[in-house]
């Protein structure tokens, strides 16, 4: 069965929509599901142990979809805002947008122009260091480490 047929197997058995696309995650939760609907589901002394377990635990950390639209007053097919940190700050290892990395590889004197959301090099853009040291050597180089640049554990 495709994830998309688990996910309304799911619906319909936990009367919320899962979260998930995950194919075996959701067969084995409908797999419990269904059992558990057909046996009866935990013992009575199962349900009293997780009842002592949870008690001061808070089991759902991500409340249902819809439920999370109801408490932000929208409706639950309006989309979500774009995350509050979305954007890239920049990288303190790096110049500031404006400013060169050079390095000396093989004789030559390569020069980088660092942007606001990447980097120059030769006419052309790139969006990493590690593609620029891939066009000046030919072959997959670490960005940073190409350019002798402190990564974050080494400059503390």
């Amino acid at each position: 069965m495709p994830p998309r047929q688990l996910r309304k197997r799911y619906a319909d058995l936990y009367g919320e929509l899962s979260r998930s696309c995950n194919r075996q995650w959701l067969i084995r939760r409908c797999a419990w599901r269904i059992q558990a609907l057909a046996e009866g589901g935990l013992s009575e002394r199962a349900q009293r142990r997780a009842k002592q377990l949870a008690r001061d635990q808070d089991l759902r950390v991500i409340p249902p979809k819809d439920m999370a639209m109801a408490l932000l007053d929208r409706p639950a097919d309006v989309q979500q805002p774009a995350r509050k940190y979305g954007k890239r700050t920049h990288d303190a290892r790096l110049p500031m947008p404006g400013g060169q990395l050079i390095r000396v590889y093989k004789g030559h004197q390569y020069v980088v122009d660092v942007l606001d959301n990447g980097f120059a090099y030769d006419g052309r853009r790139y969006k990493s260091l590690s593609a620029v040291a891939h066009a000046i050597t030919g072959g997959h180089w670490n960005g940073y480490k190409f350019f002798d640049i402190a990564t974050s554990e080494e400059s503390e």
